[in-house]
């Protein structure tokens, strides 16, 4: 099979496991209840976890590894301040959507990033492949419910799929002899990730006198930490 062919795939994959959990999302009929409840802020802190370990595992070290200390400094700021805005904006026209824009913001330097090492180490482009798909999925299902209000919830997740081919072809094609620049994308991007994170997420996975679904962010890290483990 063609390498360019197994790039779109993988990163194709790694999108549609977003889909996946906003199909779990959608068919979800149960009726609320306390248990319930618990489930779905503890999914809201799972989500939240992964995206953490994307920031610690996946985004800031190729940073750390390829920019000197300012541009460093400037990139990560610089993308903490654009989603600040973003969310700003959000806000005024009263579109709660952390949880899509969060899924977008780590879904999409994460496949240019798969699409620039697969051409030097295959096998790490596939483990990175399982990796996003790994985030994808628990983001999948809360940005599902986060956009309650959208009536084309699943289009936008299937569309948000596609975009995973096209930045992991990019990748391929452009940046794999410029890691400078994808590492200011993916740090920029981790900027991004932690203002939403400590700004929208986190908050929402809190339910009054119940301990549990915090438990989720820690096993949401603990998903990137495998997956940082077994990387090498």
């Amino acid at each position: 099979m063609p390498e360019v062919l197994q790039i779109i795939l993988v990163s194709w994959f790694a999108g549609l496991a977003a889909l996946f959990g906003g199909l779990i999302a959608r068919i979800d009929r149960s009726q609320d209840s306390e248990v319930k409840n618990e489930f779905l802020h503890g999914m809201t802190a799972l989500g939240g976890g992964v995206l953490l370990a994307a920031v610690a595992f996946a985004l800031v070290p190729e940073g750390i590894e390829k920019l000197s200390a300012l541009p460093l400094c400037i990139t990560l700021l610089s993308g903490g301040l654009a989603f600040c805005l973003l969310d700003w904006w959000l806000s005024q026209k009263s579109s709660p959507r952390a949880q899509f824009t969060a899924l977008l913001a780590d879904f999409i330097p994460e496949a240019i990033s798969l699409g620039a090492v697969f051409a030097a180490d295959p096998k790490l482009g596939f483990f990175l492949a399982a990796f996003i798909a790994a985030q994808n999925f628990p983001e999948g299902f809360n940005a599902y419910r986060e956009l309650n209000q959208h009536t084309k919830r699943l289009t936008l997740l299937a569309g948000a799929s596609l975009l995973g081919p096209v930045a992991a072809v990019s990748g391929y094609y452009v940046l794999q002899d410029s890691p400078q620049i994808t590492a200011s994308m993916m740090t920029f991007a981790g900027g991004g990730i932690l203002y939403l994170v400590f700004q929208d997420i986190a908050p929402q996975a809190k339910l009054e006198r119940h301990w549990l679904p915090p438990l989720g962010a820690v096993l949401g890290f603990l998903i990137g930490v495998m997956g940082q483990y077994f990387m090498h």
